[in-house]
């Protein structure tokens, strides 16, 4: 009976923690999420829908991520954190990345269905921190604030640890808080993992490359490459590894050839008629851009040559509330999320033709929200 107690008490322990963190966060269910992050500059959270086999959204629970949301210079626009890449999920290690731009640090969460479990929060290595990007088991975080730094972490277990030396800067001269329209819009990772870009926006207008070393750090600067139209926000890949860029100034989608000293070579441009396209997200054969300064999503298809072509007559597939900004699609799915700067996420499904079909709008989410991921 002795040797019995201390596993009936650790079994009740399971129990009863496992109840606890069904009641505050949802019911655990392993199929697919959406991750919202209200980016909140009293304390910034995580809020986690479960997606319905209709593709429509459902509150399952919210949690803290330990830090502050930001908010960008002037603080009038719709994207507050001026960026794409602020919330990441990593499907290898079922971590949720989250920036804590306005403390300066980054919040590592595991996921256990609509559940998450904050793991650990660190130090960002720098001022203002707004994209994340995952290759393996490597991460770089941008920091967007001052000269701009990128700062890279490993995976180890659960968490992110810094590797000593990483730090490398863009020589920026924005604020801290940056000035949205200057501060650096995203870092990202080649599909093959060799080179990592950051897009500088109003700050050159570049997109610069620095060639990853085995041991995980960067080269000692980057190729800047000047983008084929003004100020590059945010980036995908085709399915030949070509980099498209959505780039605000005039509205275009430019694509590359990513050449392996990080040149970039053989661009080709179309702009959607719109006002401000900066983020992006492919959905199969299909790229969809936000046009935050006109409320519109947009829709292209970029041919094997790499010139991008709008959907149908002007390439407007959806109008949504003010602020249009993010958006994910989960893998393998035809459904399409959206959230705008007004507080709101859309719901669509991507039909065969490429254009949007409305599901409804979720509401009650803080206006100045930034990031979106999902499973």
């Amino acid at each position: 009976m002795t040797r019995r107690l201390p596993l009936i008490v650790l079994v009740g322990l399971i129990v009863t923690l496992g109840a606890a963190a069904v009641a505050a966060g949802g019911s655990g269910s392993p199929g697919s999420v959406v991750f919202v992050q209200t980016n909140e500059t009293s304390g910034n959270n995580v809020v986690v829908y479960d997606r319905g086999a209709d593709g429509r959204l459902t509150r399952a629970g919210t949690y803290a991520t330990g830090g502050n949301g930001g908010t960008a210079a002037p603080g009038t626009e719709s994207d507050h954190l001026g960026s794409q890449g602020s919330l990441v999920y990593d499907s290898a290690s079922r971590l949720l990345l989250a920036v804590n731009a306005g403390s300066d640090s980054v919040t590592a969460f595991s996921v256990h269905g609509d559940q998450l479990l904050r793991e650990a929060v660190v130090p960002s290595g720098g001022q203002f921190p707004a994209s994340i990007a995952v290759h393996g088991r490597l991460v770089y975080v941008l920091n967007s604030g001052g000269a701009g730094i990128v700062q890279g972490f490993r995976i180890a277990g659960d968490r992110l640890v810094a590797i000593p030396g990483s730090a490398r800067s863009l020589g920026l001269a924005n604020t801290d808080p940056p000035f949205f329209l200057s501060s650096p819009g995203q870092v990202g990772f080649t599909p093959d993992g060799d080179q990592l870009l950051v897009t500088t926006k109003a700050s050159g207008s570049t997109i610069d490359a620095f060639q990853v070393e085995h041991d995980g750090r960067l080269s000692a600067a980057p190729v800047a490459n000047l983008s084929a139209t003004p100020v590059p926000f945010a980036f995908t890949f085709t399915p030949s590894s070509r980099l498209a860029a959505g780039e605000a100034g005039a509205s275009n989608l430019s694509t590359y050839a990513v050449q392996s000293d990080g040149t970039l070579t053989d661009s080709k441009s179309a702009s959607d008629g719109q006002t401000a396209l900066c983020w992006i997200t492919r959905v199969g054969q299909y790229y969809y851009v936000s046009n935050t300064g006109s409320n519109t999503i947009s829709a292209y298809t970029i041919d094997t040559a790499g010139q991008p072509a709008l959907v149908g007559a002007d390439g407007v597939v959806a109008t949504t509330e003010p602020g249009t900004i993010d958006s994910t699609s989960p893998p393998g799915t035809s459904f399409f999320y959206a959230e705008t700067g007004s507080g709101t996420v859309d719901e669509f499904t991507v039909n065969g033709d490429g254009t949007l079909t409305r599901l409804g709008v979720i509401t009650g989410l803080p206006a100045g929200l930034e990031g979106i991921a999902s499973t």
